[in-house]
């Protein structure tokens, strides 16, 4: 595994676009004083106090913020304790241990009944269509969590038993989030844009006894059958001798229907206007009535088991270090919940959220930023957005230029921008400025959040100061980073920890200029970054070589003005089979339905050969390079058969970046 190659923080355009870039980089941001004024942490001298005692003390740090929840017991011997380095003994992180809590009673009881706030506003939740809102309180949360904590518990759920969740952004997913959480069951988080191969992958790696869906779903004016993913996905389970016992079915579309008195085995229609392509655009929409099936004796309505729940559900009280969820890497929220697409039923969506909100805080991802961009600025302006107050994007490095008229155009050369840099992996943010604290530059991720120690590291292992550019890592744990891969340690400490002992590992590259900042350059490893969902290659690629037509496959990034990378796919067919465009359109959808949408490619090449070192390993630094046209490929010397290189340079897909 080589260091990442030097691209500047935007990863992708033309070199001019980078040297653009580059120079916006030399020009920096102060707080805006309104911010500073009512900021948590008000001055970059601030932030650096409270930054140190958390890495030199952490026992302190976090312990004062531990007093902020309830312990049903405290915490009986060491605070924290830890090993990073495989060459002493097995990876484990703790802390707090023998402490015991519960999440979701700090989060909604002591709410509802010491804050005495269970009438405020929990959330609110926007549907795909503007006219589709609802809000919950605290306390109307408490009563649906602890109902549906019941119904699990009838379902024969209990401490340390998994539940997947395979959900939209409804309001339902939140309530049953909170009530694995009450009873101390795992939940794990499937996104509801995988495939029902995907839904089922994940329900045998964690053996989950039950599975948590909706009916149906729109993104925008596509309709998602997630009914039907999901009964595939439990065929296929079976299948595998793993029968999931039990589904539990939101009547998410079917819900204007609900006051009606519908049999359980069958569901109504289903009844959400859709235009009609062969009208006008202003003309009567018809209706779209898909149909539910349904397997009685595992399938439930969600709406009739709440019906007989009672309305108490006495927490499960959990040790610190009792697992809380298990999730795949990748995934973020936000507030107001949100179901759809931002762009429908038109581009000024969010926009009109904001307004309609009086929203302060915004986070997106780079991906949508650059989507809106292309539609200029006139979408965004004709809002308000005079309840903004600050900004953040989360989920891939962003370009200056993305930057710059997020900063302009959205937040009015007012709103500080929060440049997170995390991962599912650890629970919270590593490097991000602090909106009333940090001078912030575009594109860079600025400083380390309260209890990490970063490092940059050469091939070596061997820590750079001051300016560098290496492999990013973390000298010693937060309280949020993952513990395990569940069902397989050995994956954790080799994924993590095995290539720098001593370090947890990122997987990205990582730039720090002369004041300190530091600049997210790209994964390093063979994973992929595309709209903020990390997608394995090697996952891409064995979906691509089970087609009866391919031999072997090379899966690498390609830059994408929106998408932030894409999937540009090398291909060799086996004999006897001719590239096509039909085959091409079989591939895309045999990835569709093995992986999801998310990983459908962009591009894919006919490959005769790939070029290998002489030890048979695909050289993808150098496919990486031809997918971007660049003949520069650098030392070449270890390549089997150089001729392969110019074959695929002279058939390569035309890309625009």
């Amino acid at each position: 595994m080589g260091l990442p190659e030097e691209r500047g923080r935007s990863g992708r355009g033309s070199r001019a676009r980078e040297e653009a870039g580059a120079r916006s980089w030399a020009r920096s941001w102060s707080p805006p004083p309104e911010i500073i004024r009512c900021a948590h942490v008000p001055s970059q001298q601030r932030y650096a106090e409270l930054h140190r005692l958390s890495v030199e003390n952490p026992q302190e740090f976090w312990g004062d913020i531990a007093k902020e929840f309830y312990w049903k017991t405290p915490c009986p011997g060491p605070f924290h304790q830890y090993n990073f380095d495989v060459t002493k003994g097995r990876i484990f992180i703790e802390w707090m241990k023998g402490a015991t809590t519960n999440i979701c009673y700090n989060v909604l009881d002591r709410i509802v009944h010491e804050k005495k706030l269970g009438d405020k506003v929990a959330f609110y939740w926007e549907g795909n269509e503007p006219e589709d809102t609802t809000q919950i309180t605290y306390r109307e949360l408490l009563v649906q969590v602890c109902q549906f904590s019941n119904v699990l518990r009838k379902q024969g759920i209990w401490k340390g038993d998994r539940v997947a969740i395979y959900m939209p952004m409804i309001p339902e997913l939140v309530v049953a989030m909170l009530a694995c959480a009450r009873l101390g069951a795992l939940h794990s988080i499937v996104f509801a844009g995988f495939s029902s191969e995907s839904l089922c992958e994940r329900i045998l790696d964690s053996s989950c006894s039950l599975l948590i869906t909706a009916d149906a779903f729109y993104r925008g004016e596509k309709l998602v059958n997630l009914k039907e993913l999901a009964d595939e996905a439990l065929d296929k389970c079976r299948e595998k001798g793993f029968p999931v016992r039990c589904c539990i079915v939101v009547k998410h579309l079917g819900r204007a229907e609900l006051g009606s008195s519908d049999s359980p085995s069958q569901s109504p229609p289903l009844k959400r206007t859709c235009p009609d392509m062969q009208d006008k655009p202003k003309g009567k929409p018809k209706r779209i009535w898909p149909q539910i099936s349904w397997n009685n004796g595992v399938d439930f309505w969600w709406h009739e088991l709440m019906q007989d729940a009672g309305d108490e559900c006495e927490p499960e009280w959990c040790d610190a270090e009792d697992p809380l969820f298990i999730l795949y890497t990748s995934g973020s929220t936000g507030k107001p919940k949100f179901e759809g697409i931002p762009t429908h039923p038109d581009v000024s969506r969010l926009w009109s959220v904001v307004d309609k909100y009086k929203v302060t805080k915004f986070y997106t991802a780079p991906t949508a930023i650059r989507l809106l961009m292309k539609s200029g600025d006139g979408p965004v302006t004709k809002h308000s957005r005079a309840s903004l107050k600050v900004l953040g994007t989360v989920g891939e490095p962003i370009n200056p230029e993305a930057w710059l008229w997020y900063h302009r155009v959205v937040g009015d050369n007012r709103c500080p921008i929060v440049d997170t840099f995390w991962q599912t992996e650890t629970g919270g943010h590593m490097l991000t400025p602090l909106p009333g604290a940090t001078r912030t530059k575009p594109g860079s991720a600025t400083f380390p959040f309260f209890g990490v120690a970063p490092a940059i590291l050469n091939e070596a292992g061997e820590e750079l100061e001051g300016e560098a550019e290496g492999y990013l890592v973390f000298k010693q744990p937060w309280p949020g980073i993952m513990r395990t891969v569940y069902g397989n340690h050995e994956r954790f400490e080799a994924t993590y920890f095995k290539k720098f002992p001593g370090y947890y590992v990122t997987g990205d590259g990582c730039r720090r200029d002369k004041d300190g900042y530091y600049w997210i350059t790209g994964r390093i490893d063979d994973m992929l970054n595309v709209s903020g969902h990390l997608l394995s290659t090697a996952e891409v690629e064995s979906a691509l070589v089970e087609h009866q037509a391919i031999a072997e496959a090379a899966v690498v990034g390609h830059p994408h003005p929106v998408k932030g990378e894409c999937l540009y796919c090398f291909v060799t067919l086996r004999d006897g089979h001719i590239f096509s465009p039909t085959l091409t359109e079989e591939l895309k959808k045999q990835i569709r339905e093995k992986i999801g949408p998310i990983a459908t490619p962009d591009f894919i090449q006919n490959a005769p050969g790939l070029p290998k070192t002489r030890s048979g390993k695909i050289m993808r630094r150098v496919l990486r390079k031809i997918a971007q046209n660049d003949h520069d490929l650098g030392d070449t010397s270890t390549v089997a058969d150089p001729s392969v290189i110019t074959q695929l340079f002279s058939h390569r897909c035309q890309t625009i970046q």
